[in-house]
């Protein structure tokens, strides 16, 4: 089996004078397709599926799920073979080309059924001893263990670093590598859903209760995979000016809520700020007549 080595990716620091107290940690270059926090969540999956021979993955996720190509890229490198449960009627588009390109094989689910996520595995591949489940996202404990890496990899007198949430498994990862690390850090997560309170209490199940978790709740733009003009208009401005990629998904909304906080004077002159780049550019692919709109 061919397993992650250890890859440190750059710290790159922001180009516009507005900017100048970000860094931003560039896990999107660690790979085309497995990039960002779905290799930090997949390093320890894999190695424990090794661990208990296991030679099957099964993972769950939506249509343009960046996992489920990250899931895909990573089992072929792997010598595994991969299902997905997709979420919802059977379409075809880029992200799940990629996906069948690799070999996974797609279960188109319908929304009711993919609730229960255990309930589907083990109607399915309850008796495939070779069958090793994988939650959506890949969250859990071996997830959050990869993600929580990335602080041996920062400078210690970093003040604050951000990071956009979904289920909110990289920012447990981060704020449990703060904790190891007896850092005075402060994490802020910018949930990309609408709804997010119970972020705080999913993040904090993985550390304990810490005073140095901030929630920033008013930067979904309307809920998860849901963008205004006005974020697209951010986002081919910031792409421009900083020569970097972002998505409309989970970063774009993070820059902006960054952008909006310094623009309130909400840090001191002095605070170093690092950005967390989890990647999930190819989520671009599902908006790009968005980007024609505006």
């Amino acid at each position: 089996m061919i397993m992650f080595t250890d890859i440190h990716s750059p710290l790159t620091p922001l180009n516009h004078p507005s900017r100048k107290k970000i860094s931003v940690k560039r896990d999107d270059l660690i790979d085309p397709y497995i990039s960002g926090n779905k290799w930090r969540k997949l390093k320890y999956i894999l190695k424990e599926a090794e661990q208990l021979d296991k030679k099957h993955l099964v993972t769950f996720g939506g249509a343009y799920s960046n996992h489920l190509v990250a899931s895909a890229a990573a089992c072929a490198r792997s010598g595994l073979s991969s299902t997905a449960f997709v979420r919802g009627e059977q379409v075809d588009n880029e992200m799940l080309l990629l996906c069948r390109l690799y070999g996974m094989q797609l279960i188109f689910t319908d929304r009711n059924a993919y609730k229960e996520k255990k309930i589907l595995f083990e109607k399915h591949f309850g008796t495939d001893k070779d069958a090793f489940f994988v939650d959506e996202g890949g969250a859990g404990s071996l997830a959050v263990r990869g993600c929580s890496e990335i602080i041996a990899e920062l400078p210690d007198d970093t003040d604050h670093i951000f990071c956009a949430a979904g289920t909110g498994t990289t920012a447990a990862g981060l704020l449990k590598g703060i904790q190891e690390r007896g850092l005075q850090t402060q994490l802020h997560v910018v949930p990309v859903l609408k709804g997010a309170d119970f972020m705080t209490d999913e993040i904090l199940k993985y550390t304990g209760n810490s005073n140095q978790l901030n929630v920033h709740t008013a930067y979904h733009f309307g809920g998860y995979a849901k963008t205004t003009p006005g974020l697209i208009s951010f986002m081919k401005q910031f792409i421009q000016q900083e020569g970097m990629l972002i998505d409309p998904v989970y970063t774009a909304k993070m820059f902006f809520a960054i952008d909006d906080l310094l623009a309130r004077s909400y840090f001191k002159e002095t605070d170093k700020i690092v950005a967390i780049h989890t990647g999930g550019l190819l989520g671009i692919m599902g908006m790009k007549e968005k980007f024609n709109q505006v």
